[in-house]
């Protein structure tokens, strides 16, 4: 549960990146930000891997650019489902895509692949 509040914030800090950098892209309020990057979480969880499975021809004929199309679809989906929540057009939908998954992968080296803030710990006496 940890791990999803900690990619849940990552993802709101890109969110509102994205609102803060984009032209179209915007929030009523901090609590719908906050309901957007919960259900973008559940989203991707659950949707995005049964689209890009679908999708997955078109995928690799470009290279997996499509990937970027997929996301943005993922993000228009949750501002269709959110009140609150409007993206004008592709291009915003797009770019905000992008900065969501700048953050994130941003945030995942700081947090690890496991969802975890990992420390190192010596043992022993200091060098």
């Amino acid at each position: 549960m940890t791990s999803f509040i900690l990619r849940a914030a990552v993802v709101a800090l890109g969110l509102w990146l994205a609102s803060q950098w984009i032209d179209g892209f915007h929030f009523a309020d901090q609590m719908t930000l906050i309901y957007a990057a919960l259900l973008l979480g559940v989203v991707n969880a659950l949707v995005r891997p049964l689209v890009l499975l679908l999708t997955l021809p078109l995928t690799l004929v470009t290279l997996g650019l499509f990937v970027f199309v997929v996301n943005a679809g993922m993000l228009a989906l949750v501002a269709w489902l959110l009140p609150g929540f409007t993206l004008h057009g592709f291009r915003a939908a797009l770019l905000g895509a992008i900065v969501v998954g700048l953050a994130g992968w941003v945030g995942s080296w700081f947090i690890g692949p496991r969802g975890r803030v990992a420390f190192v710990v010596q043992r022993g006496p200091p060098p």
